[in-house]
């Protein structure tokens, strides 16, 4: 699967849109229910934020929630993007030693660090239900879309949850 360049642009517009209209974790929500409606390979997408040495789950969409909502920065693939500050692409998770399972069907997944400036600030991860979901496409259009969310995960971490 990936991410045609006829799709990239009004994607990107639309995230354009809601991070227009809507601010911190409402926002966040609102990109993650954005990518998967539009992206069908896209089957659970979140995003988390860096807080001390974990990733805290700040927004997600898929069909059910994930049992990691905290990920120590030194374990998964999820930690691995920040910890090498780039983006991963996995393309069997069953052949990945570090994957942390969360869902039985999840075959692949794609992490894109978050950053502001060098720092990372977060990540977005997605989960796709066959082997090679994601392609060099998808981590090109994730990283434009990290970059549009990166005040929007400083401000979730600077309004706690409620």
């Amino acid at each position: 699967m990936s991410v045609s360049s006829r799709a990239t642009t009004p994607a990107l517009l639309q995230v354009d849109a809601i991070l227009g209209r809507l601010a911190g974790r409402a926002a966040l929500q609102e990109v993650c229910r954005f990518l998967r409606e539009s992206f069908r390979h896209y089957r659970w997408v979140g995003v988390y934020r860096v807080e001390g040495t974990e990733l805290v789950l700040d927004a997600w969409d898929g069909p059910a929630a994930t049992e990691h909502t905290r990920i120590p920065i030194e374990r998964g693939v999820c930690g691995r993007a920040v910890r090498e500050n780039r983006t991963v692409v996995v393309d069997d998770v069953r052949a990945a030693p570090e994957y942390l399972a969360c869902f039985l069907e999840t075959r692949a997944e794609v992490v894109v660090p978050i950053r502001e400036g060098d720092r990372v600030v977060g990540e977005i991860d997605i989960d796709g239900n066959e082997v090679g979901a994601f392609d060099r496409t998808d981590g090109t259009f994730l990283e434009q879309v990290a970059r549009r969310l990166s005040a929007s995960v400083v401000q979730a971490a600077a309004k706690p949850a409620s």
